[in-house]
């Protein structure tokens, strides 16, 4: 195991990386590769009986705790743009017709639909826990939440709309222009409407899986199976990438360090898969991606930014085989598959 991740850090160090995504990934992976190496656990036994975990303040993930301090008048109004159609072009397509909060954040499909018809070119991801991830999108191409919102209301494949359609729109409600007052003292403005949309999103914690009440010390929470997978997680080396809170969301990685992804799937490339790329236009950001957030991962497929992944146990396999150049076994991903599954959380103290 030792030589399996040293070897995988070494293709991490040689693959040329900007300095800023360097610096995030080779920080993070080493820190996250020398814990596992120093787990006191036995090497995993899938006949084995599973051991409880360490304390929380031994693991590199920890349970999630909702954002504190979030203004609720402007959660509220947050929420009511976040539902409203009115901010697309044809005013059939809001923020929720992507992001089902009762589904896990996405809506299930390949691509979403957006005006017209249109189609996108990534799969959608989950605005769950968003507020924990260090930028947006799959190419991290917007640092904030704020920054966000522009992309899909001006993008005309998805909301097809300007800022200045939608304030007019959203301006001409006496019940908008109201509660826009009494929280900015203005009309209606567009960097109001992206921080409400955006406070509302950082609301969208979900806290208390089985997963988190394990790492709060309920060893009972897990089956012997699912510490059995968690145990594979960490010392197969997914906790290298899929950590911290949200576990993923804080750093870039590049898909197909292992095993070229592009070339076994086939087809043409288009922009989407370029990645990072597309952002910073350095040719070693090529096919880099966000990590995504692996909380709530049960309900958010398919998967990848190409949804190439149509179930979680297509997923495990083959990150397994494209990330840590590992064939996995069924019964291995089968134990991952049931320790993902504990990651789902509740929303607003209701289970998803």
């Amino acid at each position: 195991m030792k030589q399996n991740i040293l070897s995988r850090l070494t293709a991490l160090l040689r693959l040329g990386l900007s300095r800023a995504t360097l610096w995030i990934m080779a920080a993070t992976v080493f820190i996250a590769a020398v814990a596992v190496l120093l787990l006191r656990a036995p090497s995993p036994d899938v006949s084995a009986t599973a051991q409880a975990s360490a304390p929380e303040s031994d693991e590199l993930i920890g349970p999630i705790k909702p954002i504190a301090g979030l203004d609720p008048r402007k959660i509220k109004l947050g929420e009511k743009l976040f539902n409203d159609p009115q901010l697309s072009h044809d005013n059939k397509i809001a923020c929720a017709n992507c992001h089902h909060l009762a589904n896990g954040g996405t809506d299930g499909l390949q691509f979403s639909i957006g005006i017209n018809g249109n189609v996108g070119k990534a799969t959608s991801l989950t605005v769950l826990n968003s507020g924990f991830n260090l930028s947006q999108f799959w190419d991290g191409r917007a640092e904030s939440l704020e920054q966000q919102v522009d992309g899909p209301l001006e993008n005309p494949l998805e909301m097809g709309s300007t800022w200045s359609e939608a304030t007019a729109k959203l301006q001409a409600s006496p019940d908008y222009a109201e509660s826009y007052r009494q929280i900015y003292g203005t009309k209606i403005q567009p960097e109001g409407v992206k921080e409400a949309i955006a406070v509302f999103e950082r609301s969208l914690s979900t806290p208390n899986s089985r997963f988190d009440q394990f790492l709060r010390g309920n060893t009972a929470a897990l089956t012997a199976s699912e510490k059995q997978g968690f145990l594979l997680f960490k010392t197969l080396g997914c906790v290298s990438c899929h950590q911290g809170t949200n576990m993923g969301g804080n750093m870039y990685q590049k898909l197909g360090i292992m095993s070229p992804y592009f070339e076994d799937r086939g087809g043409q490339l288009t922009r989407a898969d370029l990645g990072r790329f597309n952002v910073t236009g350095n040719a070693s950001d090529k096919y880099m991606f966000k990590v995504p957030t692996l909380r709530n991962v049960a309900l958010t497929g398919p998967y990848f930014h190409d949804g190439n992944a149509k179930t979680l146990e297509d997923a495990v396999h083959m990150m397994g085989k494209y990330q840590l150049g590992r064939v996995l076994s069924k019964t291995e991903t089968d134990l991952i598959v049931e320790f993902l599954r504990t990651l789902t959380g509740e929303l607003n103290g209701k289970p998803l």
